[in-house]
């Protein structure tokens, strides 16, 4: 089949390295727009739009869904995951078979832009995937598949979100062959729940009996395991706020706690084999604090031994 796919985040990625592999045709691409970001304020694209222009993927970065007429209707159907927009029905009945979306949850369970965010704060033990049939309300179209999976309760949100990502693939490929065989979706069944995006108060996060990794290489603040980063505690504050943060996973590297304050106490981490480059290549690397507690790779010495 001929796919579109409207995505943003890097969750989409492993979805996406399966379909550039399958029998099907990755004909476009849908994206944001490329957006500020930073302290400088830099325009930066999507993590889908980057991995597209690595594997020449055609790219459309619509500021509003009417763009997307003249260049949907020729695609069997359009796959969102994580898009970001709600799609008018005019627009979802463009593609042969509509827009399908993958979404983090065991729907009718946690609909909305928020489901594995929600799931943990709710004390969940079992959450899941789901492909289902886009329509005009927010995640209550028909369901073509579901997959789901035990929540160790050490995850937080970068680790489940990590794992239903990986879930993607399977569940996306046999909603495309119930497509292709003319089997047809089925209604949700049973109470729903909504998943709303997370408030900025509600992603404060709470330092309380937490242990520091060591000191901020830019204001001397405590820095601490976050969801998603290791984060000075000042990035927090009201006024004068820290920005220094290292992510708890860079290119596909997870950066554990060792290696975290090997970071802060010497200035650089052990050599890291496991990066992946935008691209798709695996490389070594150092994590160094360079100027202004700015976190960088170094490379290591590839020079013949004498």
């Amino acid at each position: 089949m001929r796919i579109g796919v409207a995505a943003t985040p890097d969750v989409a990625i492993p979805t996406l390295n399966w379909l550039l592999q399958s029998d099907h045709d990755i004909a476009l691409i849908i994206t944001q727009p490329d957006r500020p970001s930073g302290r400088g304020q830099i325009l930066q694209q999507t993590a889908v739009a980057e991995w597209a222009h690595n594997h020449q993927i055609p790219v459309v970065k619509p500021e509003s869904s009417q763009e997307l007429v003249g260049k949907v209707e020729d695609l069997d159907l359009v796959l969102t995951i994580g898009y970001g927009v709600l799609l008018p029905e005019s627009i979802l009945s463009l593609p042969k078979n509509g827009f399908l979306n993958l979404h983090f949850s065991l729907l009718p369970a946690y609909r909305g832009a928020a489901p594995a965010q929600r799931a943990l704060h709710n004390g969940e033990v079992v959450t899941g995937v789901t492909v289902f049939q886009l329509d005009k309300g927010m995640d209550t179209g028909p369901i073509f598949a579901q997959e789901s999976i035990a929540i160790d309760p050490s995850w937080r949100s970068l680790e489940l979100l990590n794992e239903l990502a990986n879930l993607g693939p399977d569940v996306v490929k046999r909603a495309f062959e119930m497509i292709e065989s003319g089997k047809s979706s089925s209604v949700q069944v049973g109470n729903s729940t909504n998943a709303p995006k997370i408030s900025k108060a509600e992603a404060k996060i709470d330092f309380t009996g937490l242990t520091s990794v060591g000191a901020c290489p830019k204001c001397k603040g405590k820095v601490y395991e976050g969801p998603t980063s290791w984060v000075c505690e000042r990035t927090q504050a009201d006024t004068r706020k820290c920005t220094f943060k290292v992510g708890r996973k860079i290119l596909e590297q997870p950066v554990e706690r060792p290696q975290v304050e090997k970071l802060l106490q010497d200035g650089r981490t052990e050599a890291l084999s496991g990066f992946v480059s935008k691209a798709g290549k695996n490389f070594t690397a150092h994590l160094v604090l360079g100027q202004r507690g700015k976190v960088e790779f170094e490379f290591p010495d590839r020079s013949p031994t004498p």
